[in-house]
């Protein structure tokens, strides 16, 4: 039975091991003070308004566990109400095991990490797939976005967490590195200008 929100991941056997290494009265108190988060907060919405992507967690009825890297336009992932997600499903390799896993076992869990600024959150829950429903898939589908959207995941949340930004290592997007190597090229031309306009005035000089 269920007692604290962090219980879907502190399982006996990982309480056990975290007595064996000494960390379980710290987590105790976690699980006694605040604890884990079961609703979206306007912290975890903002976080979500800025990404561009997320690792999605499956397994199958066995337990065979799946990765699944889902990308799109910042926000894609939207907030439906205090414990639902949803994100339009984009036409891929058609390979579908995450529908797979879904359709025999709804339990998901999302990786959510920002690279630039070194923060990530992780969420238990159970996930469906919501297929031939066009206004839903209408209001989380980005038209700007160059992808075929086919179907709809609704993620119900169960917990969620903060994790610390540990080892994280900081990783630019493309468009930032491209805005800075432009940036950085404007300033060589005008450096280049200005060196060949001294240069001139020096040799004028003599």
């Amino acid at each position: 039975m269920q007692t604290y929100p962090s219980d879907i991941a502190f399982t006996e056997s990982v309480k056990a091991i975290q007595t064996q290494k000494g960390s379980r009265s710290q987590y105790a108190r976690m699980e006694q003070g605040s604890g884990w988060q079961t609703k979206v907060t306007e912290e975890l919405k903002g976080f979500l308004s800025e990404l561009d992507m997320f690792y999605l967690g499956t397994s199958s009825q066995s337990g065979q566990p799946y990765i699944q890297y889902r990308g799109g336009s910042p926000g894609f992932l939207k907030v439906l109400d205090d414990t639902t997600l949803g994100f339009a499903d984009f036409a891929g390799n058609r390979q579908f095991i995450t529908l797979g896993n879904l359709a025999e076992n709804p339990q998901a869990f999302l990786f959510l990490i920002d690279y630039v600024h070194r923060r990530r959150v992780k969420i238990w829950g159970t996930a469906r797939i919501v297929e031939d429903d066009p206004e839903l898939l209408a209001l989380l589908h980005d038209p700007a976005y160059p992808a075929r959207a086919e179907r709809v995941i609704l993620i119900s949340v169960t917990a969620w967490d903060i994790n610390c930004p540990q080892h994280i290592h900081p990783r630019l997007p493309q468009a930032d590195v491209l805005k800075l190597v432009d940036q950085l090229q404007a300033e060589n031309e005008q450096l280049k200008k200005e060196q060949a306009r001294l240069h001139l005035k020096m040799k004028s000089g003599l």
